[in-house]
C-alpha cells in the first residue's frame, strides 16, 4: 500500500531538474584559463524521462567546448546535464538546453553536444523497436562554422 507515495516520492526525484538553475549548478567553477583547444567531456551517462509518454530514455552525452579566457570545473558539464536530464524532455530539447547553457555561462568559441539514447517508449510500446536509438547534436559557434573543428570532436567521440 506504499506504492503510490513511492511513486511520488521516485517522480520529485526525477524531476529535480526543475529546482536548479544552470547558473546555479555550475556556481563559482569558472577558472581564467589561455587554453584554446578542445575540452572534451565523454560518456557521460544520461537518464530522462519523455515528456510525451513519462517513461524512460537514456543513453551516453558527449560535451565539448573551446575555452576563450575561461574552462569550467569538468564535473560542472557532467551536472548541467544531470539538471536539465532531470526534467520531462525530448531529447532534441536536452541536447541544446546543455549547450546553450554552456554557452551562456562561459562564453566559449564554441560548444558541442552529441547526445545518444535509447528511448522506452520505443521499446515498451508502439513500434516495439529494442535495438534503435538516437542521435541528437546541438553545435554552437565554432563547432557549427568550422567544419574541420566539428570533424575532430566527431573523430574523437568515436
Amino acid at each position: 500500500a506504499k506504492t503510490p507515495m513511492r511513486y511520488a516520492g521516485a517522480l520529485v526525484s526525477l524531476t529535480q531538474g526543475y529546482t536548479m538553475t544552470a547558473s546555479q549548478v555550475m556556481g563559482d567553477a569558472e577558472f581564467d584559463e589561455n587554453h584554446h583547444e578542445i575540452v572534451l567531456l565523454r560518456d557521460i551517462d544520461i537518464y530522462s524521462l519523455c515528456e510525451h509518454h513519462m517513461v524512460p530514455f537514456f543513453g551516453k552525452c558527449h560535451i565539448a567546448y573551446i575555452p576563450n579566457g575561461k574552462v569550467i570545473g569538468l564535473s560542472k558539464l557532467a551536472k548541467v546535464a544531470d539538471m536539465f536530464s532531470q526534467r520531462l524532455q525530448v531529447q532534441e530539447r536536452l541536447t541544446s538546453q546543455i549547450a546553450q547553457a554552456i554557452e551562456s555561462e562561459i562564453s566559449p568559441k564554441g560548444v558541442a553536444v552529441y547526445m545518444e539514447a535509447q528511448h522506452m517508449c520505443m521499446v515498451m510500446r508502439g513500434v516495439k523497436k529494442s535495438n534503435a536509438s538516437t542521435i541528437t547534436t546541438c553545435m554552437l559557434g565554432c563547432f557549427k562554422t568550422d567544419r574541420d573543428m566539428r570533424s575532430e570532436f566527431l573523430s574523437l567521440i568515436r
